[in-house]
């Protein structure tokens, strides 16, 4: 029961600061038309699975990429603390972020796909 606490906590303060410093100045910087450049995550999504981000809407893929983001690292963040040995912990915490990132981000590309939002499609 404690672990699960954790990752509620874990998921609700990683999601209030992704949605605070990310979301919310990308979406003001956007209405200002001053955004440079876009999230790591959406340039992903773009160049591997070719989201259509016209399709969606630009303001509804930034809160799902904070959704998927926080829950990756929600998820990563649970599995390693129960690992007394730091080292250990560090290895296996930075496998599992790849893994659970690529993981995480094909479902979001097969939930789009299935939507009819992808482009050449």
């Amino acid at each position: 029961m404690e672990e699960l606490l954790y990752f509620i906590m874990c998921f609700i303060l990683v999601f209030l600061f992704y949605e605070l410093f990310v979301v919310y100045r990308r979406i003001k910087k956007k209405k200002k038309n001053k955004v440079k450049k876009d999230p790591i995550e959406l340039l992903y999504l773009k160049a591997r699975y070719k989201i259509d981000v016209d399709k969606i809407g630009y303001k509804k893929i930034l809160h799902l990429i904070a959704v998927v983001s926080s829950l990756d690292i929600s998820i990563v963040v649970s599995l390693i603390a129960g690992i007394d040995n730091y080292l250990l912990a560090l290895f296996i915490g930075f496998g599992l972020v790849i893994v659970v990132i690529v993981f995480s981000y094909h479902l979001v590309y097969l939930y789009y796909k299935k939507k009819g939002m992808i482009k050449d499609e």
